[in-house]
């Protein structure tokens, strides 16, 4: 090689510190406005970082691989700009016909900005399409202010709306990205991150056809929900039961039948979380014990009113020793001291209605019937506390029990105050006439436990399997919009 020496021209001669000292420059003085972003600077400013795609032989192929995926952006509605498409084809351009300039355009400049930007790139890419381009547990779980949040300390407390078990990015997903960078398997990984959702390519179909901006967002943010990697993703078999909120209807899918119907979920102030769990009971004519929120807000202002808690067919008990409460004996104070429970008697009046689907979960939320079931008539159901009271309550306990005989739904059918459908109920009733003689079941366990699903789609098939556009009752849309904003534009 010493033959050639005279030929080295110092232009095109990379300098490898040189070269590691200006990314890491780059990725200090680089916002980060994305957790990849952040980490691609974290990459960065570890000292003396090996460098990911710049060698002595200049930029591989694995550049142009990446390049081609980036290519497809805008077939998620993405922009180019957003992951520097222009800017590498542009340098890696330059470098290959060593169009070498000076200054900011020397070799080891054009070298630093195209080992960045290729870096920042495919960790933009890497993450969206592995975990989502934004993290719904944290957005959602900090969105609403709860009211117990202390102006005067400066505590804010939020209310929890999202607990669904899916994959988020560990803090070290960065070098797991680097070492497919460096070890040459960044091609084969990025083929193994991309959604195998049918779902998802339906809507990155309908993302082609769209002619409205606001249909385009709605596809864009429905498209980002399929991106979450959910642990117990909706089935395709098998019995499960669905709530999508933006539709207010329930589809219980699977078994002998298909099973739809309406329901009225949270209010603004009192939003339905969002959830994955399994129906693991039911309860024929519940009390419904009133959480302390509602307790707080609704109630302990009346305390003392015996008229008051008479109409409503409230108790009051002691926690400690479950001893019945005189109403004109327990103060606002002690209602709200955490000592008692304020319940309400189970019947047509209480506001769990005759029967409650339980289910494990952090929010204390459950599916139940309601007092007042003229409420599934309005169009816009969004008035609850929380719960999601559902239309028809018999059906759904039936689809969620396996085999149940004739006399199991019959003592429900009773319990609940509808008629009988056997011969043994009908004579039963004949020779039972109180009230509390017609409560012939409490608790029915559901064996095997059926999967539940509370979503938030604004789009979803109805239960023709019709793709349909629901509101956006919650403004979630626009959240994710929001985020998703870095990569849009």
């Amino acid at each position: 090689m010493e033959a050639f020496s005279d030929m080295k021209a110092p232009a095109f001669v990379f300098d490898h510190q040189r070269i590691t000292q200006l990314v890491a420059e780059m990725a200090r003085h680089t916002s980060a406005t994305t957790e990849a972003d952040r980490r691609t600077r974290e990459y960065y400013s570890q000292a003396e970082a090996p460098l990911l795609w710049i060698d002595r032989a200049g930029v591989d192929y694995r550049a142009d691989s990446l390049l081609a995926r980036l290519h497809l952006v805008s077939e998620i509605g993405m922009s180019e700009r957003a992951f520097c498409v222009a800017d590498i084809e542009r340098d890696l351009q330059q470098l290959r016909q060593l169009n070498i300039g000076e200054g900011s355009d020397d070799i080891n400049h054009l070298a630093a900005r195209l080992e960045f930007q290729l870096t920042k790139a495919c960790m933009r890419y890497t993450y969206g399409h592995r975990f989502g381009f934004i993290n719904p547990s944290r957005i959602f779980n900090h969105l609403d202010q709860d009211e117990k949040s202390d102006s005067v300390r400066r505590i804010v407390r939020y209310r929890g709306l999202f607990d669904v078990d899916m994959d988020f990015a560990p803090a070290d997903y960065y070098q797991t990205v680097a070492q497919k960078i460096a070890h040459d398997s960044i091609v084969e990984y990025l083929s193994e991150i991309q959604p195998q959702n049918k779902f998802y390519n339906q809507l990155k179909a309908m993302l082609k056809n769209t002619t409205t901006d606001e249909q385009r967002q709605r596809i864009l943010c429905n498209m980002e929900r399929c991106r979450w990697r959910l642990h117990h993703p909706i089935p395709e078999t098998g019995k499960r039961i669905i709530v999508n909120v933006p539709a207010y209807h329930l589809y219980a899918l699977g078994g002998d039948t298909t099973l739809h119907m309406r329901v009225v979920c949270g209010a603004q102030r009192t939003k339905t979380p969002l959830l994955t769990s399994e129906v693991e009971w039911m309860e024929v004519n519940p009390q419904w014990v009133i959480p302390h929120s509602i307790l707080e807000k609704d109630v302990a202002r009346h305390a003392g009113d015996s008229a008051y808690f008479a109409r409503n067919k409230y108790r009051i008990f002691e926690r400690a020793t479950n001893k019945q409460m005189e109403i004109g004996e327990v103060s606002r104070a002690m209602l709200l001291s955490g000592k008692y429970r304020v319940a309400q008697e189970s019947g047509d009046d209480n506001s769990l209605g005759r029967l409650v689907f339980r289910f494990k979960n952090s929010f204390s939320v459950f599916l139940h019937y309601t007092s007042t079931p003229w409420v599934f008539q309005r169009d816009s159901r969004a008035i609850s506390h929380g719960c999601v009271r559902v239309e028809k309550p018999y059906e759904l306990a039936v689809f969620v029990l396996d085999q149940p005989d004739e006399w199991l739904l019959d003592r429900i059918r009773i319990s609940m105050g509808l008629s009988a459908m056997t011969d043994r109920g009908r004579q039963y009733l004949r020779t039972h006439r109180t009230d509390e003689d017609h409560k012939l079941i409490g608790y029915v366990p559901v064996k095997p436990h059926v999967p539940l699903y509370i979503i938030y789609y604004t789009l979803w098939p109805d239960e023709q399997g019709i793709l349909q556009t629901w509101p956006d009752v919650y403004g979630y849309d626009r959240v994710i919009l929001q985020h998703l904003q870095p990569y849009l534009s």
